[in-house]
């Protein structure tokens, strides 16, 4: 279990967010304050934001981070909007703050899972600068690239293999572990994904704000009609997307992170905020893991070649050790050469030196049309027989097999169909 916990006070019964009313800080020594206006600072974007780092509120934040680990069993702790903690009481950066070293070398909270969201809404960003050696962060930049390549954005594939590598740009530098990276497509901000392959653009007329709240940037694609339709292609094509991006996600050297609800198609009917909907619009439909069987049996797939071909061993101490341990090719339609311009659409990439004997051989096809890749033949001088496990162009079940019954490619080319992505593996 992990706790998205929000730090900032509320007046009682406000309604507006996940935040939890402590009644006893009703003294204005306990809130940053704005130092022109003096009122209340609001780095939450709810209302009057904590002090984190004094010592009466860290006091509050470490007592009730112990309950809920020592007495609900909690397992670990999302930060949301983390950076406020790294403001001092004035509300500027810290640059060592005491709170967030409190919390990882408290000796009840070290054990437990740390992951922050490492920014905050008065616009301050962290990621991959962030205060302390065990946490995890939110990589929103996977987020976006994702998207974008899986839109088919000009110059999209130029950023892909930093985020399939655990965005070494952002975290190598801080000395930080691959693992860092906490890889996610959506979360309970924004679209679902099924939303963000059938809508493009929020529709949050529900929530009674005339569509003004949520986010109007969020790299949507909606395969040609907007909402729901009775087209089997626009259908097949978000079914092949959705499968796109959970590839992608569970592929990509880091954390992965998926949101409920995705791995069974849920939808939100367009609506990118609905965090005031208590009623079917935000409800998890039980059904739906029936209806989309397909989608469900793919992302168990999924999960258990990640297991099998990645293995579960202690993940390296940098990155440095991360990348010396890996061998990398980049290829395109043709045998080394890639093609990273503004137009290009695909990329192949060859990896090496993983936890079970095998190469990989990854195919992604953001183009709209099929285009035909050259396989190796020979890796350190061993003739190579590939075996096809993962292609979210065919249907469930061929769409991801189990390694034992991979099917063998027959010559030493693939045929990728438009917007596709796939995985042929060999034993070495």
């Amino acid at each position: 279990v992990i706790l998205d916990v929000v730090f900032n006070h509320t007046a009682e019964g406000d309604q507006r967010g996940p935040t939890f009313c402590f009644k006893g800080l009703a003294n204005d020594v306990y809130y940053i304050l704005d130092p022109q206006t003096g009122g209340y600072s609001n780095y939450a974007g709810t209302g009057n934001t904590l002090k984190a780092n004094h010592s009466v509120v860290r006091r509050l934040i470490l007592d009730s981070l112990r309950y809920w680990v020592t007495e609900m069993h909690v397992d670990g702790f999302r930060f949301d909007l983390a950076s406020i903690l790294s403001r001092d009481e004035d509300g500027k950066p810290f640059p060592n703050p005491p709170i967030l070293w409190d919390i990882e070398t408290d000796p009840v909270l070290s054990g437990s899972k740390l992951i922050a969201e490492a920014w905050d809404a008065g616009g301050l960003y962290q990621v991959g600068s962030f205060i302390g050696d065990f946490w995890k962060e939110w990589n929103g930049q996977f987020r976006d690239d994702i998207r974008s390549f899986l839109r088919a954005d000009a110059g999209s594939v130029a950023k892909l293999p930093n985020r399939l590598f655990a965005s070494p740009d952002i975290f190598a530098n801080e000395g930080k572990d691959p693992e860092t990276s906490v890889n996610f497509v959506t979360c309970h901000d924004g679209f679902t994904l099924h939303d963000l392959v059938a809508y493009n653009a929020k529709h949050n007329e529900a929530n009674h704000e005339h569509n003004r709240d949520g986010s109007d940037d969020n790299y949507s694609w909606n395969c040609g009609v907007e909402g729901p339709t009775d087209d089997p292609g626009i259908q097949a094509l978000r079914r092949r997307q959705i499968k796109n991006f959970l590839t992608l996600n569970m592929f990509a050297a880091g954390t992965p992170m998926l949101t409920m609800g995705d791995e069974v198609c849920r939808s939100q009917q367009g609506n990118n905020n609905a965090y005031c909907q208590d009623n079917e619009l935000s409800w998890f439909d039980w059904s739906l893991p029936q209806q989309n069987a397909d989608v469900h049996r793919f992302v168990k797939g999924l999960i258990r070649l990640r297991g099998l071909l990645y293995g579960r061993q202690e993940s390296p101490a940098n990155f440095n050790l991360f990348f010396q341990q890996l061998h990398i090719e980049y290829h395109g339609v043709k045998l080394n050469q890639p093609d990273w311009g503004a137009d290009s659409h695909s990329l192949a990439i060859l990896l090496a030196n993983l936890h079970e004997p095998y190469l990989l051989y990854f195919i992604f096809n953001s183009y709209w049309e099929a285009l035909e890749f050259e396989l190796p033949a020979r890796y350190k001088g061993q003739a190579l027989q590939w075996l096809r496990v993962i292609d979210t162009a065919l249907p469930s079940p061929q769409d991801c097999l189990e390694v034992d019954s991979a099917v063998k490619v027959s010559g030493l080319a693939y045929r990728a169909e438009g917007r596709s992505i796939t995985l042929l593996l060999a034993r070495l």
